[in-house]
């Protein structure tokens, strides 16, 4: 798949944030972000860019369930499971699971194919963070300086679609119009603080960097 008409891709925004919206996530999800390409009104969309703010499980809040969470990590061959993911969620969806290197349930992975339903062709790349967009932006900004590698950056220009519960309807409607009046990406990462000629050769990373991405992508982060 090379791309999403554009109201192809603002439907598919919408079916996720109804999965979101009707379903058991992995970790409780605050809020979803649209940014990038389809916030800018391009048609078509070559790529579907997707923030979602989670928060980190700190104490698993399932409901009761019969079986035991050590009992569910052995049998889905995944740590961490009543942990780093709610395990009723895992016994609901256990063809979910995902887990990073070290056989941990990684709930950015988790998310990915629970609302990507796993099809790996489809063009869209998801960042997952415990901090909100607006946040996450700015400390990444701070840490590809520091790295001097704005591969890392966050592409500023996004409009948020769901948060707390309650969807945007504006946001839909706007996408749908390409009603948006967003900046290039080098004027945005002056607007936050980067010098003329930085914003360009950060752009032009991020850029060349979106292009060698292909199917479905996923990157979780910490804050």
């Amino acid at each position: 798949m090379s791309g999403y008409p554009r109201s192809d891709a603002v439907d598919r925004l919408e079916r996720l944030v109804g999965t979101v919206e009707n379903e058991r996530m992995p970790v409780p999800v605050r809020e979803v972000w649209a940014f990038g390409d389809v916030a800018l009104g391009l048609d078509p969309v070559e790529r579907l860019d997707v923030y979602l703010t989670k928060d980190i499980l700190m104490r698993d809040d399932s409901d009761a369930v019969e079986t035991d969470v050590s009992d569910s990590s052995a049998a889905l061959g995944v740590e961490g499971v009543g942990k780093s993911v709610r395990a009723d969620w895992a016994a609901e969806y256990p063809e979910y699971v995902r887990a990073n290197p070290n056989g941990h349930a990684a709930p950015e992975r988790c998310l990915a194919a629970h609302l990507l339903a796993d099809d790996e062709d489809e063009p869209i790349h998801l960042e997952v963070c415990n901090a909100s967009f607006e946040d996450n932006v700015t400390q990444r900004l701070r840490g590809a300086k520091r790295r001097e590698d704005y591969t890392q950056l966050l592409d500023p220009r996004g409009v948020c679609l769901w948060a707390d519960g309650t969807r945007s309807e504006e946001a839909f409607r706007k996408l749908r119009e390409s009603d948006l009046a967003l900046p290039t990406l080098s004027d945005a990462l002056e607007m936050l603080g980067l010098g003329a000629e930085e914003a360009a050769t950060a752009a032009r990373q991020l850029h060349a960097w979106r292009e060698e991405q292909d199917g479905v992508t996923v990157r979780g982060d910490v804050v």
